[in-house]
Parts: C-alpha cells; structure tokens; sequence
C-alpha cells in the first residue's frame, strides 16, 4: 500500500464518526476536581507541602506530585477501571511507603480505601481510608484515616486543605 493511502485509511479510521477516546465517558472525569496545583494546608493553617495533580494518558490516568514542606515526596498514579467500576491508586513515597487504594465516588466524594500492614507490628493489618470533597470555594479537603480495628474506631492521619497556587 502506497504512503498517500496508508494516510488516507488513517484519516478515514479517525473520522467523525469514530467513537469517542477510551476515557471519554463521565465516569472517568469523576476525580477531575483535583487536577491542578495546589498549597496544602492544614486545619490551623500551617503549610503541609504542595501538591501537583495532571491528567495524563488521553484523559485516562492522574498522576499526583506530592512534596511535603518536610522534604518528603510521593506520588500516586490514579486510574478508573471500566472491568471493575471503580477508581484505583498506587502511592509510592520517599521512605518506601506504598499503598493501594479502591474506591470511587459516593455522596459527592472521593472515597478510596485499602489495607496495609504496621512496620512496627506486622501483624496487625491497617486500614487506610482517604476521601477527597470539593469545598464551596473550589479548594478540595482531603482527610486521611486509619483503623487497627478493621473500622470500628479511625484516627486521622492527615487533613489538609488544597488551595489552588
């Protein structure tokens, strides 16, 4: 097949009446509100660190970019299944952390949970629970918390206030 025609089958392929990209369907914007850059602060108004969040991969993934006012940094790579309906997270940071999170959107909020071990008593298993809600002014609140008692009881780990730079 000549050039001129392998471009023209391409073009013809991506036509208007193609169907839209893989991640075009609303589900997949669900986690849109965090996408930008953020100062992180927490409820006293103390700067925790920044956080950037981008959209990448056709829309289809969100790559987060934490850097803590410390000098701790992590990321996370966030993902919806369409196989399992739900919103996916792998954190990774720099102390070795890393943590696996499912979920999605319930009540106009982010909710993504999952389960860890305790390096300082491995056998006990953590639950982790983050949720993520857009405030009346735009800024986003995300609250961290963890239970040893498989939910009964939850201690905060983190609450910080994303105001956008």
């Amino acid at each position: 097949m000549a050039a001129g025609a392998v471009s023209a089958a391409l073009a013809a392929a991506v036509s208007a009446d193609a169907p839209p990209p893989a991640c075009a369907a609303a589900t997949h914007r669900q986690f849109d509100f965090w996408i930008g850059d953020w100062r992180v602060y927490d409820p006293s108004g103390k700067v925790l660190g920044e956080n950037r969040i981008e959209s990448f991969a056709g829309g289809c993934a969100l790559l987060e970019n934490w850097t803590g006012a410390s000098g701790f940094t992590g990321k996370s790579f966030n993902i919806y299944d369409r196989n399992d309906g739900k919103w996916h997270q792998s954190w990774v940071d720099s102390v070795g952390g890393r943590l696996e999170l499912v979920g999605g959107l319930a009540n106009d909020r982010m909710i993504l949970a999952g389960e860890t071990r305790d390096r300082a008593k491995p056998d006990v298993i953590v639950t982790q629970r983050i949720t993520w809600s857009v405030n009346d002014d735009r800024s986003v609140r995300q609250v961290w918390e963890s239970s040893e008692d498989g939910g009964k009881t939850w201690t905060v780990a983190f609450d910080g206030k994303y105001v956008r730079k």
